[in-house]
């Protein structure tokens, strides 16, 4: 008596169930599952996905723009105070040299009795 056989074909199922997700694709075409209106909805989900990377990216340059100028405008501004704050303190040395010099010339007319008059 002949026993049937009781192993199983690995490969064989394995390539048997590509060749049917194969054919349930196929079939799935054919239905024609998503019709053309659903399709043009993915289309737009996909575009309107790129438009929103692209105006992220470029609000992103503008940002990245803007914050370049507000920063050079700041240097610029400390630059600009530095520079300022410079010429008061060279007017206040050079006035304090002035004051100085009329503090002498005042003490020279207190001490000399013949220019007090």
């Amino acid at each position: 008596m002949e026993r049937p056989s009781l192993e199983i074909n690995l490969p064989d199922t394995y390539e048997e169930g590509k060749l049917y997700v194969v054919d349930s694709l196929n079939n799935l075409n054919k239905l024609n599952v998503c019709p053309d209106g659903s399709q043009h909805a993915l289309e737009n989900t996909a575009g309107s996905n790129i438009r929103n990377q692209c105006l992220f990216f470029v609000t992103f340059i503008l940002t990245l723009i803007v914050s370049l100028a507000l920063v050079s405008f700041v240097i610029f501004l400390i630059i600009q105070t530095r520079n300022k704050v410079d010429q008061i303190s060279s007017r206040l040395i050079s006035e304090k040299k002035n004051i100085e010099d009329l503090k002498k010339i005042n003490n020279m007319i207190l001490k000399d009795p013949c220019l007090r008059g």
